[in-house]
């Protein structure tokens, strides 16, 4: 177990054994104010990643010997989310520039860079796109006050995805700049259980989510829903992604479609 925390205005982790929590390990951190630490799966690497006023994130083994730091640049609001790959092999980055950056597990320097950007041009990519249909309903056989099924199937809304013809451009939004905790970069990102996919959101665009092929270090597929995605989730056994944006439906993806 690694446990975090600050001293004297100082961070150090704390490594214990979790059979007789013996502590193993303390150690302070390359940090101004630590903000995440993530195992990663195999247990052999502990990522420490800085405060999002500055890009940092920092690697230790488990006898709390830093292995590799990696800033991808400065001055600028840093890493905003982290995802180790299941296999261990990759660190994903997402951070307020709209980029997500992925390390190897080798040397820990970046391997490619996955850029965002609202116009989507590349016609090989897939993009998904959420309709909404409103079912027909007889006026002339409505009671009323309406029966509970036909009132609930009078305002439910079936949705379906449409593959839209590139270029294809992405719902945008501006962010404020003069409030806290702008809408802004890589909030969200998850690797798929088999390493194969991995799927990302940028807060700019938050109606889209982008799933990349690991093996390939390329875009996919794109999907636009309706409405902002709130959360999305892979099934642990296969590659399935499960989706929801605030509404009363669940949306799923897998390479067969949506």
């Amino acid at each position: 177990m690694a446990l975090a925390e600050r001293r004297d205005c100082k961070d150090f982790i704390s490594l214990f054994v979790c059979s007789d929590w013996q502590l193993l390990r303390h150690f302070d951190t390359e940090t101004q104010d630590l903000s995440g630490i993530e195992w990663a799966p195999n247990g052999c690497v502990l990522a420490v990643w800085d405060t999002c006023l500055e890009y940092k994130i920092l690697l230790y083994s488990l006898d709390g010997r830093l292995l590799s730091t990696y800033s991808a640049y400065e001055w600028s609001l840093g890493i905003k989310s982290v995802a180790w790959s299941p296999s261990s092999q990759f660190l994903a980055i997402g951070s307020y520039d709209e980029k997500v950056r992925i390390l190897n597990h080798v040397t820990w320097k970046k391997i490619t860079e996955f850029e965002h950007p609202a116009t989507i041009a590349n016609p090989k990519i897939i993009v998904y796109k959420e309709m909404e249909k409103s079912p027909r309903v007889e006026t002339e056989s409505l009671a009323f006050p309406p029966a509970r099924a036909q009132a609930s199937s009078l305002f439910s809304t079936q949705s379906k995805y449409d593959i839209s013809q590139v270029p294809v451009s992405l719902q945008y939004v501006k962010p404020v700049a003069d409030r806290a905790n702008p809408r802004i970069g890589i909030g969200m990102l998850a690797f798929s259980p088999d390493n194969c996919f991995l799927a990302t959101k940028n807060d700019n665009i938050p109606n889209a989510i982008w799933i990349w092929d690991v093996q390939k270090l390329k875009l996919f597929v794109v999907l636009e829903q309706l409405y902002a995605v709130q959360l999305f989730q892979w099934d642990p056994r296969q590659p399935r992604l499960a989706i929801c944006t605030g509404n009363s439906k669940v949306y799923l993806w897998s390479p067969a479609g949506c």
